[in-house]
């Protein structure tokens, strides 16, 4: 199976085709940094959201951004991983126009009024009104490069082609350089994620297209004047470690943004509920587990605080969660009667448990936690669960449930477990349709959403000592009995 085919948009057909066309439109050259600006105005005066699907930053480091832009700075945002920098580096690229002319044929994108190589300046004055023009969509002005060791000042800015050398022309000719990432986006946005991981060579070499805004390529210089915003990202604790990277280059950088990970539960919630891509139906009351369970490993102390724990956490293990439902699922409909209903895919809490293993690989222990990383993850999920439990459930009148056992009676339940069977074991219970109303599962769940339920109970019982549970061999979990 082939990847799709990206599409690039079509410019609308009534936009200037020639510079003449474009001055006669009354078209206004503006640099990178004056479009950014006053997009970003128009759409505060408007009140239009103005970075879609940014989660958790309106109070915090939007604001910073924005003064950012308005100031015309260039910026590094510093943040641990999995805080939404770089989704935030590329939000940026909606504040540009959505077409802006191009000579056509340049591999600088330089604006028909602003020509920067002598070959564009030669063509414009030659051409004159009649030169055309193209249009470049801003889907396609925004660049980036992930900083590794192996990345050269070729890469970023530039090399002599020795086969331009080959036919002819002389090393002066600005025509024998090929281009590297950074002024192949002019009039864009270019970002290096992970800065500090750039060699210090090669950071020398990003001194003058912050400041002056030229290049230099293979010792001698070319007098171009970019047009860009130049944003990076990078770790807190390496770009602030000295000799990570180089003082002049912080010092060029017009803004320093920190970011963070959510500061409540809500838009931890939230943010899971943008980004996972769920198989199946996750209940409220399993993301918001899933979500202290996220909160809780990033605020315990046998976890390496200078890592961080990813937003990808959370959101990995609400898809786990639905696949474990999706597989329980699939099982059991092999095992299903001719007539049965089948089951449809809805996660319980206890699907959370294989999180701790398939995820463990995510967080980044401290060293005296070898060997406990599982244990550690188990202990604070069981933690989530019961923080979980009490917010939803607590002052419910939950003795329907703990009298089921009390004659000796066990509950079985488990990843294939169908809801049908688990809802058999417990029968009619007092009180579930208030646990239903308070898990906002409605005054007619289905059969899969109440066993949902139910097993929330069952362990959330548990947790606070009022049930005793077991596994068995097949894996299996046994409530039954009082703790």
């Amino acid at each position: 199976m082939t990847a799709p085919t990206p599409v690039i948009p079509v410019p609308p057909a009534d936009l200037p085709g020639t510079l003449g066309a474009l001055r006669a439109a009354g078209h206004q050259y503006r640099t990178v940094k004056q479009e950014l600006r006053d997009n970003l105005l128009a759409r505060m005066r408007s009140g239009e959201t103005r970075f879609p699907g940014i989660v958790g930053y309106d109070d915090t480091v939007l604001p910073e951004v924005e003064r950012a832009l308005l100031a015309g700075h260039d910026m590094v945002l510093l943040g641990e991983r999995g805080q939404g920098k770089t989704r935030l580096i590329r939000a940026l690229g909606s504040l540009l126009d959505e077409w802006t002319p191009v000579i056509a044929g340049s591999v600088l994108n330089e604006h028909p009024m602003r020509p920067l190589t002598p070959a564009s300046v030669a063509q414009v004055a030659e051409a004159g009104d009649d030169l055309p023009i193209g249009w470049l969509h801003r889907s396609m002005r925004y660049g980036e490069k992930l900083a590794t060791p192996d990345t050269s000042v070729g890469d970023l800015i530039g090399d002599v082609d020795p086969i331009r050398i080959a036919q002819g022309r002389t090393l002066g000719d600005p025509e024998t350089i090929h281009f590297g990432l950074v002024p192949r986006t002019n009039r864009g946005i270019f970002a290096v994620n992970e800065l500090p991981d750039l060699a210090e060579r090669i950071q020398v070499a990003l001194l003058n297209v912050l400041e002056e805004r030229d290049i230099q390529v293979r010792g001698y210089q070319l007098r171009l004047p970019l047009d860009l915003l130049l944003v990076a990202s990078a770790n807190p604790e390496d770009y602030t470690n000295r000799g990570r990277i180089i003082t002049p280059l912080k010092d060029r950088f017009g803004a320093e943004i920190r970011t963070h990970y959510p500061v409540d539960l809500e838009l931890e919630l939230a943010l899971i509920r943008q980004e996972a891509d769920l198989v199946a139906a996750v209940p409220e009351h399993v993301l918001e587990v899933l979500a202290r369970f996220a909160r809780a490993v990033r605020e315990s102390p046998s976890v390496d605080p200078r890592s961080g724990v990813s937003a990808r956490f959370a959101i990995a293990a609400a898809e786990t969660v639905a696949g474990a439902a999706l597989r329980r699922a699939g099982l059991l409909a092999a095992s299903a009667e001719p007539d049965g209903r089948p089951e449809a895919p809805v996660a319980r809490v206890g699907d959370a448990v294989s999180v701790t293993s398939t995820l463990r690989g995510k967080v980044e222990f401290e060293s005296g936690e070898e060997g406990r990383e599982v244990e550690i993850l188990a202990h604070l999920l069981r933690t989530a669960t019961a923080e979980t439990f009490r917010a939803h459930l607590a002052g419910l009148d939950l003795s329907g449930f703990t009298a089921l056992v009390e004659d000796g009676t066990a509950i079985e339940t488990g990843e294939l477990v169908g809801s049908a069977e688990l809802l058999r074991q417990v029968g009619t219970v007092p009180g579930l349709a208030k646990v239903l109303d308070r898990l906002g599962l409605g005054d007619a769940p289905t059969p899969e959403e109440a066993a949902a339920a139910v097993e929330f109970v069952l362990e959330g019982l548990h947790l606070t000592r009022r049930l005793g549970k077991d596994v068995t061999e097949s894996g299996r979990t046994v409530y039954g009995g009082r703790g």
